[in-house]
Formats: C-alpha cells, sequence, structure tokens
C-alpha cells in the first residue's frame, strides 16, 4: 500500500502481553505496570492501547490518568485472563459454574468502562465433542447477558475472539464456521456484539487468513496481529504463545501479515472512516528484551504494509 497505513488503522498493542507482569519479580507491586505503561503512550507509532485487570485501584487510578493526559483515546480492554486466570468457563453445562465467570466478566466490563474502554474482549471455554450444542446455547445465552450488561452502562462493543479448538486454549470458538454461528445466534438482537480475529490463531486454527477473516466479516470490529509456532509440540513457544515475527520454528513474518492486511483492506474492515484497532499480540519469550520485541513488531508491520 502507497497510502499511510493510519488512514485506515489505528495501531495499539496490548499493553500486559507487550510487558507482562510477573508479581513474584515484583514483590506484587502493580506499580511496576506504570512504567511500561508509559513506554507506549509516549510512543507516537501507537494510536490506541489494550488494558487488562489492575487489581490496585489506586494504580489503576493512575493508569486511566495516564492514557488521559497522552490523549490516547481509542482504549481496548482484554477480560480473557479473567475467566482463564481463575479456571472460569462461560460456556460451562453447570449453571451456578457458568454465572461465576459471567460474574466476572460482568466485573471486567465495569474496569473497562473505567479505563474508557469502547471494546472488552472475552474468550469461549474448553469444551467436550459430545456437548458442542448444548455448550454453544450456554455461551449465547453468557454473550446474551454480556451484551445487556454492557449496553445498560454505555456504547461498549462486547468480542469475543476466536481462538485454537484443539491445540492449546482449545476454546469453543474457533473455528470460523463456529464463530459464525454463534454471531447468527447473537447479533441479531445485540447489535454491540462482535467478532476479534488475532493472525496469531490462523495458524492454530489451520485457516488461512481469508477463511478466518470472510465469513465473520459483518462483525470485525478491530483485529490482532501476532504469531505461532505450531509445527512441533517439541518447538519453544508452541502453541498459543505469541512469539515475534520471524521467531524460530514460526509461521507468521511479513509476507503472511501483508497477505492479512490485504484481506482486511479488500473486506473494508480497515478503511478510512472507521479506522479500526489493530493491535500487535506479541509476546517475549524467556530471555528476550520485550522492548526489542516490539520494535521488530512494528518494523514487521511497517514492511507488510508496503508489501499488502
Amino acid at each position: 500500500m502507497k497510502e499511510p497505513m493510519r488512514a485506515y488503522l489505528r495501531l495499539g498493542t496490548i499493553h500486559h502481553v507487550s510487558y507482562p507482569y510477573d508479581p513474584g519479580a515484583s514483590g506484587g507491586d502493580e506499580a511496576v505496570k506504570l512504567e511500561t505503561l508509559k513506554k507506549l503512550l509516549t510512543d507516537g507509532a501507537f494510536d490506541a492501547v489494550e488494558m487488562g485487570h489492575f487489581s490496585d485501584p489506586a494504580i489503576r487510578a493512575r493508569a486511566i490518568d495516564m492514557i488521559r493526559t497522552a490523549g490516547v483515546d481509542a482504549v481496548a480492554f482484554g477480560g480473557q485472563g479473567l475467566t482463564l486466570g481463575a479456571g472460569l468457563n462461560v460456556n460451562d453445562l453447570d449453571p451456578a459454574e457458568r454465572r461465576r465467570a459471567v460474574g466476572a466478566l460482568k466485573a471486567g466490563i465495569d474496569e473497562a468502562y473505567e479505563f474508557g474502554a469502547r471494546h472488552f474482549a472475552f474468550l469461549a471455554g474448553r469444551y467436550e465433542d459430545a456437548t458442542v450444542e448444548a455448550s454453544l446455547a450456554a455461551l449465547a445465552e453468557s454473550t446474551r447477558e454480556l451484551c445487556v450488561y454492557a449496553a445498560e452502562r454505555g456504547d461498549m462493543t462486547v468480542e469475543i475472539e476466536v481462538f485454537d479448538f484443539d491445540l492449546d486454549k482449545k476454546s469453543l470458538i474457533g473455528p470460523a464456521s463456529r464463530a459464525v454461528r454463534l454471531a447468527e445466534l447473537v447479533a441479531p438482537d445485540h447489535p454491540n456484539f462482535a467478532i476479534q480475529v488475532d493472525s496469531s490463531h490462523f495458524p492454530q486454527l489451520r485457516e488461512t487468513p481469508e477463511e478466518s477473516i470472510l465469513p465473520v466479516r459483518p462483525w470485525i470490529r478491530h483485529a490482532h496481529i501476532g504469531n505461532a509456532v505450531v509445527r512441533d509440540p517439541a518447538l519453544p513457544a508452541y502453541g498459543d504463545m505469541h512469539p515475534r515475527f520471524g521467531f524460530p520454528g514460526s509461521e507468521n513474518g511479513a509476507r503472511e501479515l501483508a497477505r492479512t492486511l490485504r484481506v482486511l483492506l479488500d473486506a473494508n474492515i480497515l478503511n478510512e472512516k472507521d479506522r479500526p484497532i489493530v493491535s500487535f499480540e506479541v509476546r517475549p519469550q524467556p530471555g528476550e528484551d520485550p522492548d526489542l520485541v516490539l520494535a521488530n513488531a512494528k518494523r514487521t508491520l511497517n514492511e507488510a504494509w508496503l508489501l499488502a
């Protein structure tokens, strides 16, 4: 593409993935998150930021003030960790357990509104092949409840992220076909429902960018871009680990990212009117410097844009 990338998207990154927080190393002091957040907010490459849960309300308030001071108004909130970390499942067939998961995500929506986020993302839980239909019905019920809850408080989009279905997270949503079925169950009555895609998950789903994006195109509001290792479980960073672009044995580099960008452009998901958030989901692997990994992502995206 010859046109400037910023004309078609707002570039962001996921704060807690680019700079993973280690409570043990910090002594449980969340203030260290503010140091890395400042790196992102003072980086002119980013027009958006994606936040995660802050346990300390005082530290959270400082983070919110930093975002406002920096003038970043494109904010998203990742609620995936709220269920993953607690072992909760929004499509649990036990109604009490499902309500626990929905309750945790509702608390996440409240926190997302504190941050001024316009997008709240979550993921489906694990499932059994024999109970796919029942699990899908339970997920649809949970998703409707979350959409209603978010709509009662503002104009936030509630987005289910498409994950792998049999490799790492083993989420009910994966593959694209099941994402479509969920959308058909929820979207007609809940216009704030959306689907989030991630290029790091395409290889995990064994889907091309076209196969992952085009079926759910009507419901995509923002996207993640990243990488994955899927060829051999013995390889470092195998699974849903989001290594840097070009990581040994991985699937995505500039050419693969260019293909994803071209599909998003041709589908008018990236466009000059809406300029959706497109965020890196890249995680430093053991021994890697987070700043260098993020620099790698920006250079790879710049090259991919020229190739798209």
